[in-house]
Parts: structure tokens; sequence; C-alpha cells
């Protein structure tokens, strides 16, 4: 799963969340930056709001939480979301011992990224392609 530091960086880089189904999520500076979140239709579900979208906690009394502002989520997205994210500059993954590389090409140019997990290579790739982008 991808951390909350690198799940801050693509945040902070532009990267924006459009809540699915699935999608797993923190909400930091809340004292609940260790519990991960998922949306689902039962229990926590995106809901639109004339002043904004919320994320709503049905049935979470125990943490006194109703709802939050999507803003103060940060998505934590899965390594096929990284992936289909990259789009079309993506080029592959390979698996060397304890090492992830994806190769990515974007203007002609091929850039690589290794991570400890496929979900970390990922995650630059996609910082990179963020940031070449601003």
């Amino acid at each position: 799963m991808l951390g909350v530091e690198v799940a801050t960086q693509l945040k902070t880089a532009g990267l924006v969340w459009k809540p699915q189904l699935g999608d797993r999520f923190t909400v930091p500076d809340r004292d609940l930056d260790d519990e991960v979140f998922v949306l689902s239709n039962m229990t926590i579900q995106v809901h639109d709001r004339p002043e904004g979208r919320i994320i709503g906690f049905n049935g979470t009394t125990e943490w006194a939480l109703d709802d939050v502002d999507l803003g103060e989520a940060l998505w934590l997205p899965r390594e096929d979301q990284l992936r289909e994210l990259l789009g079309g500059t993506f080029r592959s993954l390979h698996k060397d011992q304890d090492t992830h590389t994806v190769r990515t090409e974007l203007l002609g140019g091929q850039q690589v990224f290794s991570a400890p997990t496929a979900a970390g290579a990922y995650a630059a790739a996609l910082l990179h392609l963020l940031t070449a982008a601003q």
C-alpha cells in the first residue's frame, strides 16, 4: 500500500482524486493518521452538497466523525490506479530481486523509476510526470 508521505507528495504535485468505490484514504491531522478508510456503498460514501463534496461516515459514532471535506482526505491510490494514471507514458514494469522498475516514455525520452514495491515505482513515475507538467 502506498504510504502517506508519497500520497501527500502526489497530492501536492497536483494529483486530483475522483473518488470511486473501493478507494482507500486517510484523514491526516485529526488523530486518524494511522487509520485507513475505504469508500463503500454502506459505510463511507461521497456526497455532493451545496458547499462542496464531502465524505460521509455512516454509523461511525465511535469516532464522533460525521463527515469531512473531500479536500481534507488523503487518497492512497492502489497500484492499478497509479499505473492507469500514467496513461500512454507507461512502457513496462520489471521486478528484479527486491526492486520494481517502471519505465515511462514522454516526448521521446525514456525514464526509469525504481522502488521496493510496484506501487512505489509507479508513484515515483507519476510524481515525475506531474512535476514535469507544471
